[in-house]
């Protein structure tokens, strides 16, 4: 295997562990929602889903910790790709290109909220909104 071929099926294992770690990230949090959920029907005092939700909130940061490293590298071999890239665009360059295009806070949170209003992600919560508030009305 030549050098391209090597950076290429890194960066393939690196990327398949990035979003290894964002699907963790986010099993986490839907625990420490279920958790405080779970908490407030069952009327438990503050204290315990407390600690536990502050213990989900460190491994999480603990796991992304270890995303931004698997992220550091990802980017330098996207760097690899296009500084040895000859006409066109160069391959492996997911993070370079969303990294060059961040529109900063406000954008990020725009295009949340864009995505949340897509029929196909929409369509359960907006119904089960419907649900739950229409006895309050």
């Amino acid at each position: 295997m030549n050098q391209h071929e090597l950076l290429a099926q890194e960066w393939t294992t690196l990327q398949n562990n990035h979003e290894w770690h964002e699907r963790s990230a986010l099993l986490i949090k839907l625990a420490a929602v279920a958790l405080c959920a779970g908490a407030w029907v069952a009327e438990q005092r503050p204290w315990l889903p407390g600690a536990l939700t502050v213990l989900l909130w460190l491994q999480e940061a603990i796991l992304k910790t270890w995303q931004t490293r698997l992220a550091d590298r990802l980017m330098a071999i996207e760097a690899t790709f296009q500084r040895t890239a000859s006409g066109g665009d160069a391959p492996f360059q997911l993070h370079s290109q969303w990294h060059a295009r961040r529109h900063g806070l406000a954008g990020l949170l725009a295009g949340y909220g864009r995505s949340a209003l897509r029929p196909t992600v929409a369509f359960p919560y907006a119904l089960l909104l419907v649900l739950i508030l229409a006895p309050a009305f």
